[in-house]
């Protein structure tokens, strides 16, 4: 279990489900483990809704809330197997998990098929998640159709079937005091990762030496994985959104983009950093990293508790598109520019997303057709980015420069915290931290 979690946490939370439920039983399963190839598995990750609710580990695993008069949270996992342990590992099992997580009751994983009708037989609701996994679908509609086919004995199987993730997705948006200590954790985790790939680079090494410093950093300070696929991209590769090949060669005279961060017990960072290979930016290159970071400032502002979603990104286009229209890669005014978006020839995506257990966390971004207002307790990326890919119109002095900006950021009682905050991001403390100052 999460060391810094009490597991009282994941109790609480499970009697939260179950009140929100009302009635009905909910079924959430955790992440199978996936073949790579042959004998030889994709590294185990938990699903992030069962570990929300109950901080358990270990794969082949479901957890079954009742709810109700007389609510109960019943864990179904792995078999207590001594050989099986000489292989892969320790294992619970049922009765020492239940003691350990706080369960009601635990059964083994291979039981799930044979109880679950019986589990919901006679309820009006059953919770679960459908869409996701063909192979699951199929076992629920069995459990369902076990019970019908018991109707002639006075047995009534759930007439309704909603979407347990949504009430999930709820809980889940807003971060507890315990999940906000991990997730420092691991930012400040991250932010030192990204130091020290700021001081490996240098003109003439690859791209994947440079990851390969991030996550060494990530590993030796106690995060169990990256949250995802590192980005390390030199010059024009920049402009590349989702660019992870990272086998180019480190130029000098280019800016270096690392989009990295790191997962602490399941919690994930999301940081980006563009810095000069050669520990100074040009004139052009500091320009257009000036105008993200007046961008990314706007956006920081604008998170405030009762701001819509949409506030950051709206502060950050309207800096950057009169930034392009000054830079005269864009004409016209700015309401022009921002109403037809046309700025997004150089700005394509969205300035944030939610973050917590998923890189792009849980939670609705809109609540009946209007974006959702900011509440303490959220977290969120500010990432704002200007890609110049060289073409008809863009100046040769400003084409391949691709730079983003982005911090992890807490919605407080006043304002917002930014997470990240000891990654060195101001030009000048960029190139102090890589040895390079001025004289």
């Amino acid at each position: 279990m999460a060391e810094n979690i009490d597991i009282g946490v994941y109790q609480r939370r499970r009697a939260r489900l179950a009140a929100a439920m009302q009635e009905g039983v909910a079924i959430v399963p955790t992440a199978p483990e996936r073949a790579r190839n042959r004998d030889a598995h994709y590294p185990y990750r938990f699903d992030s809704y069962f570990y929300y609710l109950t901080g358990f580990r270990e794969p082949a695993a479901a957890l079954v809330i009742v709810a109700g008069a007389e609510p109960k949270s019943i864990l179904f996992c792995r078999d207590k197997d001594p050989e099986r342990e000489n292989w892969d590992g320790f294992r619970h099992g049922p009765e020492a998990a239940r003691g350990a997580f706080g369960f009601d009751e635990a059964h083994s994983i291979s039981q799930l098929d044979a109880l679950m009708p019986e589990l919901i037989a006679d309820r009006d609701a059953l919770y679960c998640h459908l869409g996701a996994d063909p192979g699951w679908d199929a076992r629920v509609t069995d459990w369902i159709n076990q019970v019908r086919g018991r109707a002639r004995s006075g047995v009534t199987a759930p007439w309704i079937v909603r979407d347990v993730h949504a009430l999930l997705d709820e809980m889940r948006l807003i971060k507890g005091p315990e999940e906000l200590a991990v997730m420092r954790r691991a930012a400040a985790i991250t932010a030192g990762a990204h130091r020290r790939a700021m001081r490996a680079t240098g003109p003439g090494r690859a791209e994947y030496e440079i990851e390969a410093e991030l996550l060494h950093e990530f590993r030796r300070h106690g995060a169990q994985a990256p949250a995802y696929t590192p980005i390390v991209a030199c010059g024009e590769r920049a402009c590349v959104l989702h660019y992870v090949q990272n086998d180019g060669v480190l130029m000098d005279g280019e800016l270096l983009l690392i989009d990295a961060g790191c997962e602490l017990d399941g919690y994930a960072t999301d940081l980006t950093r563009t810095f000069p290979v050669s520990g100074r930016f040009s004139g052009p290159q500091r320009e257009i990293y000036e105008l993200v970071l007046a961008a990314q400032a706007a956006a920081i502002a604008a998170v405030k508790p009762g701001a819509p979603w949409d506030a950051p990104h709206h502060a950050a286009v309207n800096v950057l598109a009169q930034g392009l229209i000054d830079l005269r890669l864009l004409s016209g005014g700015l309401a022009e520019v921002v109403e037809t978006e046309a700025y997004k020839k150089f700005y394509m995506h969205r300035t944030g997303h939610w973050l917590g257990l998923d890189v792009h966390d849980a939670g609705d971004y809109k609540s009946r057709g209007a974006w959702r207002a900011l509440a303490p307790g959220m977290v969120l990326t500010v990432e704002p980015g200007c890609y110049i890919r060289p073409g008809e119109g863009v100046p040769a002095h400003l084409a391949g420069i691709g730079v983003r900006i982005e911090d992890d950021v807490l919605v407080t009682e006043s304002g917002a915290e930014v997470l990240t905050r000891d990654a060195p991001k101001a030009p000048a403390d960029i190139e102090a931290w890589m040895g390079v100052r001025d004289g």
